[in-house]
């Protein structure tokens, strides 16, 4: 059970935001296209910087704390997963506040 530690810390996280989407109405799933928007460029910055510190030696996994499931450059798939469970969670969060102080968003 130990390998999925990072998938269940993730899967923490997911549950305690994704009930926003539902309950408070915020639409980010929703409205995947900008969602979609907002992760690209984290994503791809992120995944980039961990691939340049793994390829140095600066940055390792448990490999006894993951699934194992390994993308080129040595990034795990729990990794990968991070950058995008993580932000939608902000994203969650961050418009769920802003629906309960009834702040239109730049788009509205």
């Amino acid at each position: 059970m130990r390998h999925l530690a990072y998938l269940l810390v993730l899967a923490g996280c997911l549950v305690s935001a994704i009930w926003l989407e539902p309950v408070l109405k915020v639409n980010v799933l929703r409205r995947w296209r900008r969602l979609l928007l907002t992760l690209l460029p984290v994503v791809v910055v992120f995944v980039l910087w961990d691939l340049a510190a793994i390829a140095a030696g600066h940055w390792t996994f448990d490999p006894e704390q993951t699934t194992g499931v390994l993308f080129p450059g040595g990034l795990p798939l729990d990794e990968l997963l991070f950058f995008v469970v993580v932000p939608v969670c902000a994203v969650l969060g961050f418009e769920a506040v802003r629906a309960v102080l009834r702040r239109p968003a730049g788009d509205e």
